[in-house]
């Protein structure tokens, strides 16, 4: 592409590319520094090849786009670079390349200049098989992790990304994972920030090794049948003097007025959406790392964030779009142009939505009016089961609508039942610390959530640790409580977690018709009195399989209720098996529907419940 085209187009938000028109570039006669500084009054390139002497290499302005250039015959890749920026009223500022690909270690922020990439990719079969997958009607099973304390070195210090794959890729096809999702693994100066404060927007962070380390990375993950998400952070940006705010002495990437540009909550910039430079920037940013490291999609954080106005505002504290609503339409534009270009240039991959909120189609397609996501994270219901399981079971019997309500909207979007990070930190414990009662207890009903979650309908994700019951709530600053599976308890959960996995994988009544109304069927969810409810699932062939959960510690023996089909139907799972380090009460891999009608079906059969258990029964 011709460099006034790039501009152009870049100037009109329409670059989705702009990471090969901006940035360092190096070659044989050294590194073509561009930097988007339109407000300042001059711009140079300082770095440890020239002493950091704001002198040495002043840049050129390219014209009235507000791109500056410059070459440096002596920056070569490895140099630390910033750019010293002259403001407009005068005063200088050093910030970091936007565009950068590379960054030097914490505590240190200055941008380091990227070699080319040498990684060889070998996942072709991968992706071709990618491009034609029907991830609608597919088993999609997350792995979310957080790659600095998944599990670290003896001295605390974290995996490199070659260590990781050598150790987490055979974990999850163990586990039968589908995907992992990794917290942000763009550039971010604060390990506590878990890669929400993002920096780097184009750069993998140098925690965890080189760029090309994350792309083998990714490679391997593919060659084992994993995808891999990344999620992306395109909601807000932190006040770092060093980094995006007020970048050539304006507000650029952010609103100058704070009732539209800043997060108070979390201390942040808002991005200007509706600046064409900025969608560009944003735009390109979710290409690179679709297209330079294959990322098989995005999960978008805090969308809700992006779409109010208002979001967590007080009367006064913001400002109404022109129509006097509380929406922010530019940001439901960049929105439905970043879902159209992952959607379009990249078949298969996948961009999923944190969005708490009511609002409309958010996984529906742009052309029909929806924001384009392929999924949204159904956070009513995991608010829904987290509180119920909290309940003493003696007072579940009076809550028994915050299991069962999520069927009046589970169809309306595209949902993932989501049990991830947000829901094991800041005091909120871990999974296995919001149940009730004594250990096994405890364990029991962390058994019978996972197998909730696996049977509910909708895509699943599982947040690391949460699938062998770890204890303490989650820290970045150290590994899980790995040495819990030497608990013949946690082992069982884990042995439960992989089973379940399994299942959902292997068995197309409980995956293919995840979004559709078809593939769920009520057989009974009245008995509040008993907290048992009982339900079908269904694959698009009309096979089926047969849930009941009994969602108190007391067992029910000779529980009966109404089937579509006389005949043997086969235990195939139950949650309270010795297995998993439950009572082992259940029924002995067999029960004998017979016919006659009940509950309005044509046969029925009486099964044993075990206590906190969920049994799935498969016709013979």
């Amino acid at each position: 592409m011709q460099l006034s085209d790039a501009m152009h187009l870049f100037n009109e938000g329409r670059n989705v590319q702009s990471y090969r028109l901006l940035g360092a570039h190096s070659d044989t006669k050294g590194t073509l520094f561009r930097v988007w500084a339109p407000n300042a009054a001059a711009v140079s390139v300082v770095g440890d090849f020239n002493g950091w002497d704001g002198e040495a290499d002043p840049m050129h302005s390219l014209g009235s786009g507000g791109v500056w250039e410059a070459r440096v015959a002596s920056a070569r890749p490895g140099n630390l670079y910033r750019f010293e920026i002259t403001c407009q009223g005068g005063g200088r500022v050093r910030k970091t390349d936007p565009y950068a690909r590379a960054f030097e270690l914490r505590p240190g922020s200055a941008a380091c200049v990227a070699a080319p990439s040498q990684h060889v990719w070998r996942d072709a079969e991968w992706m071709a098989r990618r491009a034609a997958w029907d991830w609608l009607h597919a088993p999609v099973n997350i792995y979310e992790l957080h790659a600095g304390s998944w599990m670290r070195h003896p001295d605390g210090s974290p995996y490199r990304w070659p260590e990781l794959a050598e150790r987490l890729i055979p974990y999850a096809v163990q586990q039968a994972y589908t995907h992992l999702e990794l917290l942000p693994v763009t550039e971010h100066p604060l390990d506590e920030s878990w890669g929400y404060q993002t920096t780097g927007y184009f750069a993998p962070t140098s925690r965890y090794g080189t760029p090309d380390e994350l792309r083998a990375f990714v490679d391997a993950c593919h060659q084992a049948g994993l995808g891999v998400l990344l999620d992306w952070v395109p909601g807000h940006f932190p006040q770092d003097a060093w980094a995006l705010a007020r970048f050539d002495g304006t507000a650029l990437y952010e609103h100058a007025d704070p009732r539209l540009g800043v997060h108070a909550d979390w201390g942040t910039h808002i991005f200007n959406y509706g600046r064409h430079e900025v969608r560009s920037f944003l735009l390109s940013s979710a290409h690179w790392w679709l297209a330079e490291f294959h990322f098989d999609g995005l999960r978008v954080d805090a969308v809700a964030s992006m779409l109010y106005l208002d979001y967590s505002r007080r009367p006064g504290e913001w400002l109404p779009n022109r129509f006097g609503g509380r929406e922010n339409l530019d940001a439901i534009d960049f929105l439905r142009d970043l879902n159209t270009l992952v959607h379009g240039e990249f078949p298969g991959a996948l961009t999923l939505a944190e969005e708490s909120t009511a609002w409309p189609q958010v996984s529906r397609p742009a052309y029909t009016g929806g924001l384009g996501f392929s999924m949204k994270w159904n956070m009513g219901w995991m608010n829904d089961s987290l509180r119920y399981f909290r309940r003493d079971p003696v007072h579940r019997r009076w809550h028994h609508d915050e299991l069962t309500f999520g069927q009046m909207y589970a169809y309306s979007e595209n949902f993932v039942l989501p049990l991830s990070h947000d829901e094991v930190v800041h005091g909120k414990g871990s999974l296995l610390g919001k149940m009730p009662g004594d250990d096994w207890r405890r364990r029991a009903g962390l058994r019978l959530l996972l197998a909730w979650q696996v049977c509910t309908p909708g895509k699943k994700l599982m947040f690391m640790g949460g699938e062998f019951g770890q204890l303490r709530e989650w820290s970045e600053a150290r590994e899980l409580d790995w040495s819990l599976l030497a608990d013949a308890g946690h082992a069982g959960i884990q042995r439960l977690s992989a089973d379940l996995n399994h299942l959902y994988r292997d068995l197309p009544a409980l995956h293919e018709q995840d979004f559709d109304q078809a593939g769920f069927e009520w057989i009974d969810c009245h008995d509040s009195a008993q907290s048992v409810l009982a339900w079908l699932r269904r694959g698009r062939d009309g096979r089926f399989v047969v849930v009941i959960a009994n969602f108190t510690p007391e067992p029910r023996s000779s529980y009966r209720i109404g089937v579509p089909l006389a005949g043997g139907y086969r235990e195939i799972l139950n949650s309270d098996s010795a297995h998993y380090g439950g009572s082992n009460l259940g029924n002995w891999g067999r029960i004998e529907a017979l016919d006659g009608e009940w509950m309005n079906r044509p046969a029925s059969l009486e099964a044993t419940l075990p206590p906190l258990g969920l049994v799935i029964l498969q016709p013979v």
